[in-house]
């Protein structure tokens, strides 16, 4: 990113005599936001960065806040790849389309009224929304059954094994976990054979990669996992690309015996996440927006999801250090949000 560029980028974001004061509007929103560089290298980089922005068209003009629709929750299946069929809800035979018409064919109640006040442009309260985002993601399946999947649902931070890829396993996830009526612990009746468990992590990193829907993500993806993870390393961090296998574990339907007691299992279970200081770095498909690649989303243990845009190896140190550890937005580079406001908080990763 050129200087001059930078300088138009700061002025629109943090306030000039005619331009929109983004911060000012984040802060007000509650949202946990730092005025800190996003960029952590010289321009001209200094640290042999692999800027591959300088080999691929990236959209450096449009406003990228906005630019994330609205949706209740997002679903990120396993199939252990990292490119995919161009539209993996259309691909016959997988999860995912399946999924897809499993949603289409449930009554989604109306879009409940909202009674806070209007959010930035991007920023949504997934409360508010109805739409279910399928994903597919670079994760392999905890289930020794081939035939069956492992979903992590967010923004609830959870993680759902032994879904058959049928129709019928899509139908029985909808209502175990996904129905909009229905909060983070899940179906209070349910006679599925799933197992689910807190996703534990202390964040969850997806890069989108999918090339045969963008080449640009798919050269970004690659580069953008090897810094996080030097980053992250750096910082004394646990980082895995790879969801660790869970079935060694309890889950939550053998530790709870009611949803009183599942859901208090579970936010123990989350508020204690952040301080394990262990990262999930995931590859997944198109999420919209690939002309602002390398395209980032960054989700904490309370459920805040913070959509990044235009990242390169540049930035990677300044998110890892003030969102990843700190828990706060850097606005310069920010396409959106799920449940960013934090009232009376100051990261997010505070309840």
């Amino acid at each position: 990113m050129s200087s001059s560029l930078t300088g138009k980028l700061k002025a629109f974001v943090f306030g000039s005599p005619n331009g929109t004061n983004v911060y000012q509007n984040l802060e007000t929103a509650d949202v946990p936001v730092t005025t800190a560089e996003c960029r952590s290298c010289a321009d001209p980089c200094d640290q042999d960065h692999d800027d591959f922005s300088s080999r691929m068209d990236i959209d450096m003009d449009s406003d990228m806040l906005g630019s994330v629709k609205p949706y209740r929750r997002q679903v990120v299946i396993s199939t252990g790849k990292t490119d995919w069929e161009n539209d993996v809800t259309k691909a016959e035979g997988t999860l995912a389309a399946f999924l897809k018409t499993a949603n289409s064919s449930s009554s989604t109640p109306k879009k409940p009224k909202s009674t806070n006040d209007p959010l930035p442009s991007g920023l949504f309260s997934h409360t508010e929304a109805k739409k279910l985002a399928i994903l597919n993601g670079s994760h392999r399946s905890l289930s020794h059954d081939e035939s069956e999947e492992t979903v992590i649902v967010l923004p609830d931070f959870m993680v759902v094994s032994g879904v058959p890829r049928t129709l019928a396993g899509a139908e029985v996830l909808w209502k175990a976990a996904l129905d909009p009526t229905i909060d983070r612990a899940g179906a209070t009746t349910r006679t599925d054979n799933l197992s689910t468990w807190v996703l534990p992590y202390s964040c969850l990193i997806l890069l989108c990669s999918h090339k045969r829907r963008d080449k640009r993500c798919a050269i970004a993806a690659p580069i953008l996992e090897k810094t996080f993870h030097q980053y992250l390393e750096r910082e004394g961090w646990e980082v895995h690309t790879d969801l660790y296998d869970l079935t060694s574990e309890p889950s939550l339907e053998s530790q709870a015996s009611s949803a009183t007691e599942k859901e208090q299992l579970i936010e123990t279970h989350l508020k204690s996440l952040h301080a394990e200081r262990r990262a999930l770095i995931l590859k997944n498909s198109h999420i919209g927006g690939h002309k602002f690649a390398g395209n980032c989303i960054i989700y904490t243990p309370r459920g805040a999801g913070v959509w990044y845009g235009r990242v390169t190896p540049h930035e990677v140190e300044s998110i890892v250090k003030h969102t990843i550890i700190g828990g706060q937005v850097l606005p310069t580079i920010l396409r959106g949000g799920v449940d960013l406001p934090c009232r009376g908080k100051k990261t997010l990763y505070d309840w």
